[in-house]
Formats: C-alpha cells, structure tokens, sequence
C-alpha cells in the first residue's frame, strides 16, 4: 500500500469545496476518512445527505505534481456505501423477454447460436428429409433442432393445453377422442394437435392428446325439439282489475254493472 502524502492528506478544505460545489444544492456531511490511491494520490470521503442517495458518500481524490507544492483536485464521484440503494443487475434485453412482450411492428433478432435451431442441411433424420420435400426450392436455412422440439414439446405439455390445466381436470373426454382435434405433423403428431372448434376456449392453439374441455365433440347430446300444442286463451269472460283510487274503482264497477 502506497504512504500517505502529507501534503495531499491535508487538503480536507479543498475536498470539502469540490464535494459541495458537485453537490449543491445538498449539503455535503462530515469527513470520513482518507485513503491511499498512489504516490501523492489520495481520496478523501465525506457523507451524502440527500436523502435520494441514503448510504453513498462523496469521494474527492486530490493529487499533487513531483516536488510541487500545490494540491489539486483530480476527480469528485459519488459511490455506494455498504448499506446503499442500488439498482437491479443490469438484465440483457433478450433475457428479459417474456412471452407476449412481441407486439405489431416489433422485431425479435434470433442469436446465430440458438440451440432451438439448426441448419437445415444438417437434419438428416427421416422426418427432417420428409420435412426438406415438402418445401419448395432450397427450403428453409434454419430449422427446429432436437432440442428445440424437445423444449416446445415440454413447454406445451406443461401449459394451459396440458393435461394438468384446470379445464382438463374437469373435462368430459380427452381430446384424442374429440372430432375437432388435429394432429400436428412429424413427430409431434403422437402427443399434441390443434383444437379447431371455435366455442372452445382453446380453438387454433396446440394442445396435447389428453387435453380435454367442456367442448368435445361427443360430451352431451342436445335434445331434439319438440312440438308444443298453440297457448289456449279463455274467451269465456274477464275479470276487472283496479288501477287507481277509489273512484277509478267505483266508475270501473259501474261501467261493469252498466254491459253487464
């Protein structure tokens, strides 16, 4: 560790002006303490009082030239103490994606390393060649690696189209038995397809084979309408109901008596 300037230790005025001047309109506390940095290098500390920055201090490092007599004042910064507020570690952006983040006009670059993807001409499996004649010209530079399969597969069976949803705990039948179930293509076509029924709540999204909802195709069967004989109506007479006061009562009694 580098000795102490004498010199440059002493210069706790000049310090004390630099950390006020940077902290004006805020007061600047009392004096801390000093450090070391190098040869006729030293950083004087002095406490924060604005109550934003609870915990920081202001560090003045003042320095002098070889065989000079006069310190001056190299840097003014504000640091973090032990017990100082600080921000959240700083998050990359594609980290803090979340699905349903991606809105209209929105771009989503994906990393050349992804390893949900892979170049289409290293896919050499049964399904990848099927996948290849299927696409017209070169095909597709980049397709669904293995394990991105893998992770889509997990993700879906482990969701809301799963088997554990709520709506499948109470479902009548599963959805492998539902006319309105299609199966994807490839190998994803033993465990998950689309649901195509437009009341469900889960029409045109995937969900796996033993997914289920009150929607299925054969949960009940609605009755058959029947005929109903026309209302009868009684002709026969009529019964006079008052309305209004007594007058209106007694006039309507009247009228009564009167056809009667």
């Amino acid at each position: 560790m580098p000795a102490v300037d004498p010199a440059c230790a002493e210069a706790v005025d000049l310090a004390r002006e630099a950390a006020e001047e940077t902290a004006w309109p805020q007061p600047v506390g009392e004096h801390l303490g000093q450090r070391a940095e190098g040869d006729r290098v030293v950083t004087h500390y002095f406490g924060c009082l604005d109550p934003a920055y609870s915990g920081w201090h202001w560090a003045v490092t003042v320095t002098r030239a070889s065989r000079a007599k006069i310190v001056t004042v190299s840097e003014c910064v504000l640091l973090p103490g032990d017990e100082a507020m600080l921000a959240p570690p700083w998050v990359p952006w594609l980290e803090r994606l979340r699905p349903g983040d991606l809105g209209p006009g929105d771009l989503l670059p994906t990393a050349p390393d992804d390893v949900r993807l892979a170049p289409g001409f290293t896919q050499t499996a049964e399904y990848g060649d099927r996948q290849a004649q299927w696409e017209p010209g070169l095909g597709r530079v980049r397709v669904l690696s293995q394990e991105g399969r893998d992770e889509a597969a997990e993700r879906w069976y482990d969701g809301v189209g799963g088997p554990r949803a709520p709506i499948a705990a109470s479902a009548p039948a599963q959805c492998s038995t539902c006319g309105f179930f299609l199966p994807l293509a490839g190998e994803l076509r033993q465990v998950f397809g689309v649901c195509a029924n437009e009341y469900a709540s889960d029409d045109g999204r995937v969900v796996s084979a033993d997914h289920g909802c009150g929607a299925h195709s054969e949960a009940v069967s609605i009755p058959a309408v029947s005929e109903h004989n026309p209302p009868v109506i009684d002709e026969l007479g009529y019964e006079v109901v008052p309305t209004g006061g007594d007058e209106d009562a007694a006039s309507l009694d009247d009228e009564a008596l009167g056809h009667s």
